[in-house]
């Protein structure tokens, strides 16, 4: 057999294997109705940790009001405080404090997106977006991302005040 047979052949069985792997792939990938289910899932407990999380720091800095957030941006939850500033002539000003955190709604990119901004006397402190895919999302993970982003709030909070 000469050469151009031989590397016919390897061509061949390799486009094979790259079909049979994109088979393969395709198969194990989760459906469309199995993402928006376990994107569901994951939305739920995690709103329900979102408002655990911002209570307690609700306990630890009085005059902030907890609202829930649900809309087309997420679902998920904030904690909002306006204050009141004295100026050195006796001008008066409103300070506006708030953390938002929100699970964001299913996308065709197929992940669980949590979103968290964060605002310090009318200065925003923070705003960021974490995401995994569905498939290789870790619930525990995502919640220890959650607790860290109300940890450093807090901090630059009691910081600024």
């Amino acid at each position: 057999m000469d050469f151009q047979a031989r590397l016919q052949r390897a061509i061949e069985r390799g486009q094979r294997s790259k079909d049979a792997e994109a088979r393969r792939a395709a198969a194990e990938a989760l459906n469309e109705e199995e993402c928006k289910r376990l994107h569901s899932n994951y939305r739920l407990e995690l709103t329900e940790h979102i408002e655990w999380c911002l209570k307690q720091l609700i306990d630890q800095f009085p005059g902030f009001q907890y609202e829930n957030v649900v809309g087309e941006k997420g679902w998920g939850g904030a904690v909002v405080r306006d204050d009141v500033a004295l100026g050195r002539n006796r001008s008066r000003g409103s300070l506006y404090s708030r953390l938002e955190v929100v699970v964001r709604p299913f996308n065709k990119y197929h992940v669980i997106d949590v979103a968290a901004k964060g605002t310090i006397r009318n200065k925003e402190t923070f705003n960021r977006n974490q995401f995994q895919l569905l498939g290789e999302a870790e619930i525990d993970t995502i919640k220890e991302l959650i607790d860290h982003l109300v940890l450093e709030y807090a901090e630059q909070f009691s910081a600024n005040t």
